[in-house]
């Protein structure tokens, strides 16, 4: 019987199209709530590490008192799930099924899609390293914002700032990465957490972050070499979804130990000052434009300066910065230029339209064409992208809280620092909209911007 046949082989295809493909396992939600926190209040106090543990319990606690109802009607059902409080919200087991159960609750303002990665048969052989050698000291894009200036001339390299790194992973043996760890020569608990697969000390499978941390925190290459590092891995081989990303974001915030809970072992004196996110969250993973917005807004109120790129499709056009977190006022985002001062093609632009702001993004430019930085396995790889702009920042945000430690935690200002000490852009015209759109204040300069922050008080 044709039809019988051809109805199994329908169910087959349909059983491997949503469970059997590698790359994606089962079906979760993120369930966000209708009550997020107010931190007016927290907003107001001064001191630094005070205003920053405040904002932790002020979070904590809504999310704790505020998701008992729907935790109790998860558990009637034994349905399994996981609490957030940076975003007031849940990652629940289920799709369609438990959407239905839970679309009609009072307390819940939206349901999005959380993809799921399945993991591979077996584990992804770090690449080999490029033969790429390490010709130019400093690199190009170190001279091109002056931040080997700052270092030989003004003797300002990162010392006391703690950098945060969410990406796909951290090759924690490199050479120039091993000794900044946080976690060298003592422990990973606070230092590092991999929600994906349980890596208990810095690892990359993809090499990806290994690149963007080199140019922060590279001993020869990096920006700020004395500043150190904690790690998180939002982005196994290249994919995230809101609960992953947010896993990350609450570690930065108040890291824990391994295996620790967010809530009870969080600890705000432990995270990190600035924060790269050379990445972005588009729907396909499951965001919508705004599901991020209080989130970074409370980790600005914390203190947390968030660095992002402004994403690679430059080449769309107008208006392709599109994905949180680079769309948000409280982010610093970064576009590219390459060695000859000129936009990258592929650096998005702004206006940001995706919320309805009418943003201008990016608020920067800085190297992010044919970088060269620190790949796993000891080796060196070249690439190009935003994700490769953005540790710029970054890395002179540390030297800038480094210079003058009474900046820290004031991201307002620092932010205001960096805009009006950028060098102008002098390159080619964008290929739409006005200059702004595209290249933000202009291109950093490091040297500049320590001077500024050397002079403020």
């Amino acid at each position: 019987d044709y039809g019988l046949i051809g109805m199994s082989l329908l169910t087959i295809g349909l059983v491997y199209a949503i469970w059997g493909q590698v790359g994606f396992h089962g079906d979760k939600i993120f369930v966000i709530l209708k009550s997020q926190a107010d931190l007016s209040a927290e907003s107001q106090i001064k001191d630094y590490s005070v205003r920053r543990q405040a904002v932790f319990h002020k979070l904590t606690d809504l999310a704790s008192e505020n998701q008992i109802e729907i935790i109790e009607k998860l558990e009637k059902f034994h349905i399994g799930f996981t609490s957030y409080y940076l975003v007031n919200g849940l990652e629940v087991d289920g799709g369609r099924i438990t959407q239905f159960l839970l679309r009609n609750e009072d307390t819940v303002d939206r349901i999005l899609e959380d993809p799921q990665l399945r993991p591979l048969p077996q584990d992804i052989a770090p690449g080999d390293p490029e033969s790429t050698t390490l010709t130019e000291t400093p690199a190009w894009n170190v001279s091109m914002i002056n931040a080997d200036k700052v270092i030989s001339d003004l003797r300002i390299s990162g010392e006391g700032i703690h950098i945060g790194q969410t990406d796909s992973g951290v090759d924690g043996r490199h050479d120039q990465l091993e000794e900044s760890y946080r976690g060298f020569g003592t422990m990973d608990d606070y230092n590092w957490f991999d929600p994906w697969n349980h890596s208990p000390f810095p690892t990359d499978l993809g090499g990806h972050g290994t690149m963007t941390l080199g140019i922060i925190t590279g001993k020869n290459i990096g920006i700020a070499p004395e500043a150190q590092w904690i790690g998180c891995v939002n982005l196994a081989r290249n994919l995230g979804n809101p609960s992953k990303y947010l896993d990350c974001m609450q570690f930065m915030l108040a890291p824990f130990p391994q295996n620790g809970d967010p809530f009870s072992d969080g600890d705000p004196s432990k995270g990190a000052m600035i924060v790269n996110n050379s990445w972005g969250c588009p729907t396909v993973e499951g965001c919508d434009a705004k599901v991020y917005q209080g989130a970074m807004d409370a980790l600005a109120t914390a203190g947390i300066f968030m660095s992002a790129a402004a994403g690679n499709t430059g080449n769309y056009g107008c208006s392709s910065v599109t994905d949180p977190i680079s769309i948000y006022s409280s982010v610093f985002t970064a576009g590219s230029v390459n060695r000859d001062g000129n936009l990258s093609t592929f650096s998005s632009y702004g206006p940001v339209l995706v919320d309805g702001s009418n943003r201008q993004k990016p608020d920067i430019l800085a190297p992010g064409e044919q970088v060269t930085s620190s790949f796993p396995g000891g080796g060196y790889m070249t690439a190009d992208g935003t994700s490769f702009a953005a540790p710029h920042v970054t890395g002179v945000v540390a030297l800038m809280w480094s210079a003058n430690p009474n900046l820290i935690g004031d991201v307002t200002t620092t932010m205001q620092i960096l805009r009006q000490t950028t060098q102008p852009y002098l390159g080619s015209a964008p290929i739409c909209g006005s200059t702004d759109s595209a290249v933000g204040a202009g291109i950093i300069d490091a040297y500049a911007a320590v001077q500024a922050a050397l002079a403020w008080k």
